[in-house]
């Protein structure tokens, strides 16, 4: 591989200013064997003791070698003199030159950063790569140089990770990369790294020390074709922070942190030490038992972190080693009852003034503190009920000159301009379509299968009798992209918003709009017609309009048409798995209790085709995206159905 690589920084095909042509510096403990760049000194990989697998990009690292791309190891700091208000920027990664490594038998290897770090900075930096009882250890120790008191507003530790899709296939993805998720919970904060494939060890990332993750911030780099930062095969790397206060003065200012922002002083002569731990997890169900046994602080909560005002929830907290906890409390203030009910467990009660997010403090003896972070609604009987009012009153359009024929109907909402969203450049936002223009609408149905109000429902069917069936669905049971389009030579006299910038992708012409090809959207158009179904099986009398026989029928017409092997144009993404298509088996079970055998039969064969050809494929969960599983409800739900309800219809070995 380094023969290829060299091969490829002599054509010149990507700059180095990592430095990989010097090599790499070897190292093993008793979990990982490291290799960290010789002049850089930042990790370049890190692989489980005996394994191929490496939770860092090793294999692309020739990709991110240029200045300004970040790796474990980087630095970034925002700093001022006290007195002053000015905040200045200094970061490891932005010009890129050898450190001074430092020779010693304590760390793995250790080195002064000061060449890679402005000139002017006021700062002494030592970078340690440490052995941490066979974990891996990183940190950092930073001393004030100069005469002046300084004021750390910012610090932060970039967290990369092998989470790049770009250029890579499937089984790949399965093999190579890792997704990360953060908890920005302080001192118990920590980063939890599993594998894709969802097998094997995982990672934890955990404090080392005095080092909170009070904030993890998205870090921008320059995108270029080889990996494609900030894209749909790449989402991007973010930085562990330590200290927010100067990026929530600036740049955070209209937004309310997860916690508190905070910032550090040194005197001339002092020095603060942070860092990082990494270790390994035998699995990722071992995760939580891992980040423990760090010595990191663990709080679960149960059954999760969304309450309503009627349901307490629980919240299990495990102090790190010797540590008890001093104290609990609530902001806003009073907003959560937190009363211990057992040994490490605490009831956790939302108030009448618990509304939307809130924090929870645990404050530990050993000076630690932990956040755990809750939203609280109203009980869900309120919710569901002031959802469905919303739905069928702010947000009913019914202006019956509209050209595009979207009236009557539940559309799109702006809620920053309390108003309908009648025109956008995605022209299927306000055509009634795909998750974002037909959501609304999918919402009002479903809701009322669950809680129907005969005003409610009178207004969903006169939207199906005149929009859903004619409109936004063929007399075939078709279902367009969008109904809403941008081609002013179709509509004379209708005037597109000027402001609006009508010329992406995204903005289609009736032609592109209408196509009906696309297997999303008959989802969201199948469940309506089967929630109402199901509101007149329930509860006959609140249909008006239609039978619940003719809902179930249009619910299975619509699948049927999506999966239809000979429609032409064919419907695309129909062999893979949904958003949402658990709707269908529900139907399927409807179908059989109501004796409609034929019907029952034929979208089970449907169903039956997608599992064979999912059954012979190494990675299943396909999408239109490389990042997400939205074809794992479809894969998982009938996958689940033919070994359980119909093994002899439905075999698939």
């Amino acid at each position: 591989m380094m023969a290829a690589l060299l091969g490829s920084l002599a054509a010149g095909q990507v700059r180095d200013d990592l430095g990989l042509a010097s090599g790499y510096l070897k190292f093993s403990t008793r979990n990982f064997d490291i290799q960290v760049t010789r002049d850089a000194q930042v990790l370049a990989s890190l692989k489980p003791v005996g394994s191929s697998f490496d939770f860092l990009p090793f294999d692309y690292i020739s990709r991110r070698t240029r200045n300004g791309q970040h790796h474990w190891g980087d630095v970034t700091i925002r700093y001022r003199p006290t007195g002053s208000s000015a905040w200045i920027d200094a970061n490891s990664a932005q010009a890129r030159k050898p450190v001074s490594a430092l020779r010693g038998s304590g760390p793995l290897t250790a080195a002064v950063i000061a060449p890679t770090l402005p000139s002017t900075l006021p700062l002494n930096i030592t970078r340690e790569w440490t052995d941490v009882e066979g974990d891996l250890g990183l940190r950092f120790l930073i001393s004030n140089t100069g005469r002046a008191t300084l004021e750390l507003g910012s610090l932060g530790f970039p967290a990369e990770f092998n989470s790049i899709f770009t250029d890579r296939r499937a089984e790949q993805i399965q093999q190579r990369c890792s997704l990360s998720d953060p908890y920005v919970g302080m001192h118990g904060g920590y980063l939890r790294v599993t594998p894709v494939g969802g097998t094997g060890p995982a990672l934890v990332v955990t404090p080392l020390g005095n080092t909170p993750l009070e904030a993890y911030r998205n870090l921008i780099e320059d995108s270029y074709s080889d990996t494609a930062y900030a894209s749909q095969t790449f989402e991007g790397f973010y930085e562990w922070q330590v200290l927010t206060k100067a990026w929530a003065e600036k740049e955070w200012a209209g937004a309310k942190p997860w916690n508190l922002p905070s910032s550090r002083t040194l005197q001339p002569g002092e020095t603060l030490t942070v860092g990082v731990r990494f270790s390994l997890a035998s699995s990722i169900r071992d995760i939580d038992a891992t980040v423990q046994r760090t010595g990191t602080p663990v709080a679960v909560g149960t059954p999760g972190y969304v309450l309503p005002r009627d349901l307490p929830g629980q919240l299990t907290v495990k102090p790190g080693k010797g540590a008890v906890v001093d104290n609990i409390t609530s902001d806003p203030q009073g907003s959560l009852l937190v009363t211990q009910i057992a040994p490490h467990t605490y009831q956790v009660s939302p108030t009448e003034k618990a509304w939307g997010r809130v924090r929870i403090t645990i404050r530990y003896s050993d000076a630690r503190l932990q956040t755990v972070h809750y939203y609280v609604t109203e009980p869900a009987t309120k919710a569901v009920s002031d959802l469905g009012r919303f739905l069928t009153t702010k947000q009913w359009y019914n202006v019956t000159s509209d050209p595009f024929d979207r009236a009557p109907s539940v559309m799109s909402y702006d809620y920053d301009t309390q108003s309908i969203v009648t025109q956008d450049s995605r022209v299927w936002i306000a055509g009634l379509s795909d998750e974002a223009g037909a959501g609304s609408f999918l919402a009002a149905a479903v809701k009322q299968a669950a809680q129907p109000r005969a005003d409610e429902v009178a207004k969903l069917e006169l939207f199906v009798a005149e929009v859903l069936w004619g409109t936004i669905q063929t007399r075939d049971f078709a279902v367009r992209k969008s109904v809403f389009y941008y081609q002013p030579k179709a509509v004379p006299g209708y005037k597109y918003d000027a402001s609006t910038d009508w010329r992406s992708w995204t903005s289609w012409d009736k032609t592109q709009a209408y196509a009906t090809d696309r297997a999303y959207d008959y989802v969201h158009v199948a469940a309506t017609y089967w929630a109402l179904y199901r509101v007149g099986r329930a509860y006959p009398a609140l249909l008006t309009k239609q039978g619940w026989e003719w809902y179930l029928n249009q619910a299975y017409g619509t699948v049927l048409r999506c999966m239809a092997g000979d429609a032409r144009p064919p419907v695309q993404h129909s062999g893979d798995g949904l958003m949402g298509e658990t709707v269908f088996g529900e139907l399927l079970l409807d179908l059989k209790r109501e004796g409609m055998t034929t019907k029952a039969t034929a979208l089970e064969d449907a169903m039956r085709l997608r599992a064979r050809r999912w059954n012979a494929m190494a990675v299943p969960f396909g999408s239109e995206m490389a990042w997400d599983s939205t074809g794992q409800e479809g894969v998982y739900y009938w996958s689940k159905y033919g070994r359980r309800f119909s093994p002899r219809l439905f075999p698939l070995y």
